[in-house]
């Protein structure tokens, strides 16, 4: 299979599929999910919640920061993390714009 070219993409579609492809995992919806119970904690929390290694419990978290949805900020020796609304807000105009085309639509598919 061929390399991805994303370039031949808009900025707009390249940016949904970053954040879509960042939520494409249960446990990173566990931990978005684990953030909004919380609103702000370290890694060390996260590790306790959900049934996943520290290590694994990282990469996760580093996904999910690497695509925007979340930020994390150094406390000492801990990283606290907390949702990042701008990102979540992207991602609501768009399927907002997605349903509202279905709707004007008002045909039925296939």
């Amino acid at each position: 299979m061929g390399i991805t070219k994303t370039e031949h993409f808009s900025e707009n579609q390249n940016t949904i599929a970053k954040l879509l492809k960042a939520l494409g995992h249960p446990a990173r919806i566990a931990i978005i999910e684990y953030l909004l119970k919380v609103e702000t904690c370290i890694c060390g929390d996260i590790v306790n919640e959900l049934p996943l290694a520290q290590p694994t419990i990282s990469q996760h978290l580093k996904e999910l920061k690497n695509a925007g949805l979340i930020k994390g900020t150094i406390e000492g020796n801990t990283i606290c993390y907390c949702i990042d609304g701008n990102a979540i807000q992207y991602l609501k105009n768009y399927l907002e714009d997605i349903y509202k085309i279905l709707q004007s639509q008002k045909k039925n598919c296939c």
